[in-house]
C-alpha cells in the first residue's frame, strides 16, 4: 500500500479526514481528483493552512496537512504552538524533504531543527520514519491518533522490512553489548550499513530505530545504557534539541551517565549537493560512522 492509498482508504472509511496542502502535492497528486470534497490546496500559505486545519478540527474533522518541512515547522510555528498544541487538536502535520533529504537546497530550505521545534510544543508528538516501509507501517496509527503529530515524510527505499509499528516504541535490531546505535529517520540506512560493517569486524551491535522521538521509548534506551559500552546517536539535525539532547534528558531524568558519540550537525547548516555527496562531505556515511565508532570504542574499553 502506498501513501496515497492509505489516505484514500482513510477517507473512504471516515469522511472526517481532510487532506490539505500549501501547494505541495507530491505525496497525493494521483488522488486529488478522487477526494475532491476532502482536499484543500491553500496555495503557498502555511500559516493560513494551519489556521484552517484548526477550524476544521474544532468542527470534528481530522486534517492532514502537507508542506515543505522548513516552512511548515518555522513559518507556521506560532500557529501550531498556539492553536494546535495548546488546544491539543488531532491535526497531523506532514513535513516534506526534512533533514538531508533537501540535499541540493541551501539553509533556507533545510529542516534540521524541526524535531527540536515540534517536540518542544506540549501535546505535539513526533514521528520520524526510517524509510517508506517504516512510514507506511506507522501512518494509520499516527493519523487515527487523538493527538497532534508532526511527521517527517520519508519515501526513500528501505534496506530492511520493518517490524509492526507502535507509538512510543522503538524498533531494535540485534542485542549487541559493545555498541548501541540510536538513529531516527533517513539516516537509518547508513546506521544499518554501519552495523553490518562493524559486525564484520567482530563488534557486537544493537541498532535502535527511534521511530517516535516523542513520545520517547525510555525503557529501550535505558536497557542499552545499562548493557552497552558505547552509545552512538545518528541524526540529520542540529546537535541541539534532537536525539543527542533527548538521550541526555533521559540519562539525567534517571540519574545515569553513558559514553556517547554523537553524529549530528554541530551548529552549522550542511553544504548543499547531491545526497550521497552531502553524506560524504558532512561525515554521515556508514563508513565514516564505522571509523569514528571504532576509534571511540577503543577508548571506551
Amino acid at each position: 500500500m502506498t501513501y496515497e492509498e492509505i489516505l484514500l482508504e482513510l477517507i473512504n472509511k471516515d469522511d472526517r479526514f481532510i487532506v490539505m496542502t500549501s501547494e505541495n502535492r507530491a505525496a497525493m497528486r494521483n488522488i486529488t481528483s478522487k477526494i475532491k470534497n476532502n482536499f484543500i490546496d491553500t496555495g503557498i500559505t502555511e500559516q493560513t493552512m494551519i489556521g484552517m486545519a484548526v477550524g476544521l478540527s474544532l468542527h470534528g474533522r481530522t486534517p492532514i496537512v502537507h508542506a515543505l518541512a522548513t516552512f511548515l515547522t518555522m513559518r507556521a510555528f506560532e500557529f501550531i504552538r498556539t492553536d494546535v498544541g495548546i488546544a491539543n487538536l488531532p491535526v497531523k502535520i506532514v513535513g516534506a524533504v526534512p533533514g538531508f533529504l533537501s540535499d541540493g537546497n541551501g539553509p533556507t530550505h533545510q529542516a534540521i531543527e524541526d524535531v527540536s521545534i515540534m517536540r518542544g510544543i506540549p501535546n505535539v508528538n513526533v514521528f520520524c520514519p526510517a524509510d517508506e516501509d517504516d512510514m507506511l507501517k506507522g501512518l494509520t496509527k499516527i493519523f487515527t491518533s487523538s493527538s497532534p503529530f508532526y511527521i517527517r515524510y520519508n519515501n526513500t527505499k528501505p534496506v530492511v522490512e520493518h517490524n509492526e509499528f507502535e507509538i512510543g516504541k522503538a524498533e531494535v535490531w540485534g542485542d549487541g553489548k559493545d555498541v548501541a546505535i540510536l538513529v531516527y529517520g533517513f539516516l537509518f540506512r547508513e546506521a544499518f550499513k554501519a552495523k553490518e560493517i562493524l559486525e564484520s569486524k567482530g563488534v557486537s551491535i544493537r541498532l535502535i530505530n527511534i521511530r517516535t522521538p516523542k513520545p520517547i521509548d525510555e525503557e529501550t534506551i535505558l536497557k542499552a545504557v545499562d548493557e552497552c559500552k558505547l552509545l552512538v546517536t545518528v541524526e540529520d539535525h542540529f546537535i541541539t534539541g534532537g536525539l543527542f539532547s533527548i538521550l541526555a534528558e533521559v540519562l539525567l531524568r534517571n540519574r545515569k551517565t553513558a559514553n556517547v558519540l554523537p553524529f549530528a550537525l554541530m551548529d552549522k547548516w550542511f553544504k548543499p549537493g547531491l545526497l550521497n555527496d552531502v553524506l560524504e562531505y558532512e561525515g554521515f556515511t556508514a563508513e565514516k560512522i564505522t571509523e569514528k565508532t571504532m576509534k571511540q570504542l577503543a577508548l571506551s574499553i
